[in-house]
């Protein structure tokens, strides 16, 4: 069948992608940047339609002759008006999905707790719970599937679970630890979502879906401890912090913003429990059944040592920053745009100098004066911001989409170009361009570029306060990349042909 998945970007799309091409399906994606997808691994065998859930005519072409239909974005974050926004959206896909003969919507969504009012549910539940009746009433057959927390390699569920047990022996915690949850293994809800694309025509509703384990957040943090080795944990409850508190407490701890935390902690506050499994009556449980907390746990921390994490949580767009691009220059009649520009020559290859480039951050750090760059991280964890600690997905690779600490990979043309845009909170638009090129001579030349567009007088104001430490952090960033070449060129020249 012709699947189109739109969130194909995020961390669930990106996964699904290559599991209905494993089992044959052919698969269309609707991304607002189809750049964004240009350097994964299945690209090729893909069709991709630019395009928005909310723009009717992009949605008409994207759905042309299409069989599946999956739903997997949400506006979750792009300001006080997501629900009414995530409401128009599914609204407009509905229609337009009817319109085009599509015969099955599939839709993951969040688990509600069973007997709690809609209205005393967190915005982020309340707007999950209304987009999947809006697509049941959209008068498509479709399978609106309810999860909970997803644990997997790189989800914002288990990277909250990890960096929560790892970094505090001793935890005050708020009272939602004692809450009882339904955890599934990522690797099952996508096995569920691909089976929903063979679903009978009269099934039409929703479906709870979750792991064997239920138990209390608690008891998570105690497990996960014992799978990854560490000493027991002591975790003791207290009443007193609210989801809000809480959020800013889990920003701090873990790489996970305040933004994105709040809906997971707000989740948190009733039970959420499967009612029933029915799908299992549709899309059979796998031999040895569906996988435990201990072995997701499991798969998921040997996928983070082995480097093979396919997507995270911060493969989509972070709420609230700028995705603008940069700016044409010199054309570009914006306005203001400030310059650090560095040169140096470079007694190394073109690729030695791309292998550093493209290995900057995460682990390896920016190459200068690292308590100001980790000076600079924590004040953007302080006002909300991402912080330097989503680090990499891959420790030697980057793509395009790819987050890096505090920039996002705008574009990446080994082994010349790399550029990030800044998502860190800033008065303006920041952007850093590193080029790896040849001289006329025939000599390696390494350009840096940091741009800024300042965003009012608070822009220009703050170019012209962190000035000065530019002579240090990006002189030194310059400096170092080219000595760490030439080192390891040099290295890789003393050392002893392989027999």
């Amino acid at each position: 069948m012709r699947c189109l998945v739109t969130g194909a970007t995020g961390y669930i799309g990106g996964r699904l992608v290559p599991e209905l091409l494993a089992v044959g399906h052919e698969v269309r994606c609707l991304a607002r940047s189809p750049g964004k997808l240009r350097d994964h691994p299945w690209t090729p065998r893909v069709e991709i339609v630019r395009g928005d859930v909310t723009d009717a005519p992009s949605l008409d072409a994207a759905m042309e002759g299409v069989d599946v239909a999956y739903y997997l974005v949400h506006a979750l974050g792009t300001g006080p008006g997501f629900e009414e926004t995530d409401r128009r959206a599914a609204r407009t896909f509905g229609e337009r999905a009817r319109a085009a003969g599509v015969r099955r919507i599939v839709y993951l969504g969040g688990l509600t707790p069973a007997g709690v009012p809609e209205r005393v549910l967190s915005p982020h539940l309340r707007s999950r719970a209304e987009v999947g009746r809006v697509l049941l009433d959209s008068g498509v057959p479709t399978a609106v599937l309810r999860a909970g927390v997803i644990i997997g390699s790189g989800s914002a569920s288990f990277e909250m679970l990890r960096y929560l047990s790892e970094r505090l022996p001793l935890m005050v915690t708020p009272s939602w630890v004692r809450t009882r949850t339904q955890p599934i293994a990522v690797r099952d809800v996508l096995r569920l979502l691909v089976g929903c694309a063979t679903l009978p025509d009269e099934v039409h509703r929703t479906f709870d879906i979750g792991g064997p384990d239920v138990l209390t957040y608690r008891d998570m943090m105690v497990r996960y401890a014992a799978v990854a080795g560490l000493p027991r944990r002591l975790i003791l409850p207290v009443p007193v912090l609210s989801p809000g508190l809480s959020s800013l407490w889990v920003g701090l701890v873990t790489p996970v913003p305040g933004a994105i935390a709040r809906p997971l902690v707000e989740s948190l506050k009733h039970e959420v429990v499967c009612t029933e499994r029915d799908i299992a009556r549709y899309v059979p449980d796998p031999p040895g059944g569906p996988v435990g907390l201990d072995r997701a746990l499991e798969l998921a921390l040997r996928r983070i040592r082995d480097a093979d994490v396919a997507t995270r949580w911060s493969s989509a767009a972070t709420p609230g920053v700028p995705s603008d691009p940069l700016p044409t220059d010199p054309d570009w009649a914006g306005g203001s745009l400030y310059t650090d520009d560095r040169e140096r020559s470079v007694a190394a290859t073109p690729q030695a100098v791309w292998r550093v480039v493209e290995g900057i951050g995460g682990v390896n750090g920016w190459y200068s004066l690292p308590v100001a760059w980790a000076l600079r991280g924590w004040i953007d964890t302080l006002v909300g911001g991402v912080g330097l600690r989503r680090g990499r997905r891959d420790a030697a690779r980057l793509r395009v989409g790819d987050s890096l600490d505090f920039w996002r990979v705008e574009e990446v043309r080994p082994p010349r170009l790399l550029r990030l845009r800044a998502e860190m909170r800033l008065p303006g638009l920041a952007w850093l361009e590193m080029r790896v090129d040849r001289d006329p001579a025939g000599g390696t030349v390494y350009r840096q570029r940091a741009v800024f567009h300042p965003r009012g007088l608070a822009g220009h104001l703050y170019w012209w306060g962190v000035s000065p430490w530019h002579g240090l952090v990006f002189s030194g960033m310059a400096r170092n990349i080219a000595a760490k070449a030439e080192a390891e060129a040099d290295a890789d020249a003393s050392a002893p042909p392989v027999r």
